[in-house]
């Protein structure tokens, strides 16, 4: 018998748990894992990006976007290198506000274990949990651990993400069994797949990496009649055997939606057309050749021989002997390359799930179900999803220590 029980023990279970136990809550905290927190073991390349210093509601993708406004605000990124700080766990700034460990993503694990402890919360690891009910005041747990009783329950099993760690729907199928609406999941920060004809001839590119801008238009999520809105992001490109990959592709994954195109801005702090009118006169150089000299020598080969709308001969045309018209084709292509995926790399290659537990039925404050008291969803199985750069992590933490301070104890009957 427990004040609260907390399914999943990965970023926002541990948060939640240690948060809630701390406060004086009897916790147990339960998850199916042999191995604790394999998602953050393997984060940030071993490193563990745990936030970004930068994190605002403005780097969240969710049918509400000012859902996670009040969470973000009650623990911040600030409060997050606080704890990490006093642990003595050294870090870096590597890119545009991330935050990675200084040595192994394991101390970030040792650290919430740690902070478990200090809240005395009970494990049950590895626990499957079978099925889930209500009775009187209390939840009801049929676990491998036997029957267990909570006044509270906290779902933090995350989304369908990597699989070979053990992601499941556990959260989706919960929240639709207490009458919690779903929001279509959805692989993000994932790789874009092309058609395998249409890609061959810059298959021969992979590992081939480059800065570029990448862009989308996508609908207002909940908001089906508004002007559909342009999302760009300027980061690094990387062609693979069949698609593309790289940060600037991760994000733009997330805005997606399958049919539509993405344009790709080649050279995106360049100015191509006037670069090659005022280098052209009397300029014997390949047009392969220029390019050469802003790209990788193998990516202005192959895709000035394989872009459709472009002559093509223009791989062995001369700068020089190049017709105006030509040459503002070829800097419009390569400001504006559009294309069309066939679909994603899938929850295998995802870093994370789009889409989760309608916000609609959680209060904003608390993460607690509307529908149904001391029911709490938290981190990504919530319909608020993460930028790139540690800032998942960070609704993890946040949208945890907002649920933990909401609990409050009752008197087992």
């Amino acid at each position: 018998m427990y004040d609260v029980a907390v399914i999943g023990a990965g970023a926002a279970g541990m948060m939640a748990a240690a948060v809630a136990g701390q406060r004086g809550l009897k916790v147990v905290l339960l998850d199916h894992a042999e191995r604790l927190a394999e998602k953050i073991r393997i984060s940030g390349g071993g490193r563990c990006n745990f936030t970004n210093k930068g994190t605002t509601a403005a780097n969240f993708i969710s049918q509400n976007p000012h859902f996670c406004r009040s969470a973000l605000a009650g623990y911040t990124a600030n409060d997050f290198i606080q704890l990490v700080n006093q642990y003595g766990i050294g870090w870096h700034e590597k890119h545009r506000g991330q935050l990675f460990c200084n040595d192994s993503s394991e101390s970030i694990i040792a650290m919430l274990r740690s902070e478990c402890d200090k809240g005395r919360v009970a494990w049950r690891m590895p626990c499957a949990v079978h099925e889930v009910g209500q009775q009187a005041s209390c939840f009801v747990l049929r676990t491998d651990a036997g029957t267990i009783r909570a006044h509270n329950l906290v779902v933090a099993t995350g989304g369908l993400a990597i699989p070979k760690l053990g992601a499941t729907d556990f959260a989706l199928k919960l929240a639709r069994q207490f009458g919690l609406k779903v929001v279509e999941p959805r692989p993000a920060l994932v790789p874009l797949l092309f058609d395998a004809q249409q890609w061959q001839p810059f298959s021969t590119l992979s590992g081939v990496a480059l800065e570029a801008r990448v862009s989308t238009s996508s609908p207002v999520l909940g908001k089906p009649t508004a002007k559909p809105l342009l999302t760009q992001f300027d980061e690094d490109l990387l062609f693979t055997h069949k698609g593309l990959s790289g940060p600037a592709i991760l994000q733009i994954s997330s805005y997606w939606n399958p049919g539509q195109p993405i344009v790709l801005d080649l050279a995106p702090d360049a100015n191509i057309e006037r670069t090659l009118q005022e280098t052209r006169q009397g300029n014997r150089q390949l047009l392969s050749s220029v390019l050469a000299s802003i790209w990788p020598k193998r990516l202005a080969e192959q895709w000035l021989k394989n872009t459709p709308d472009l002559p093509k001969q223009i791989g062995d045309m001369r700068l020089a002997d190049a017709p105006n018209a030509v040459l503002s084709s070829l800097a419009r292509h390569i400001h504006e390359w559009s294309l069309v995926p066939s679909g994603t790399a899938g929850y295998r290659k995802a870093e994370v799930m789009r889409g989760g537990v309608d916000t609609r039925y959680l209060d904003q404050r608390s993460m607690e179900a509307k529908p149904v008291a001391g029911l709490y969803f938290v981190g990504e199985a919530v319909d608020v999803t993460g930028w790139l750069g540690g800032y998942n992590f960070q609704w993890a933490w946040s949208s945890a220590v907002a649920c933990a301070r909401a609990i409050k104890a009752k008197e087992f009957q």
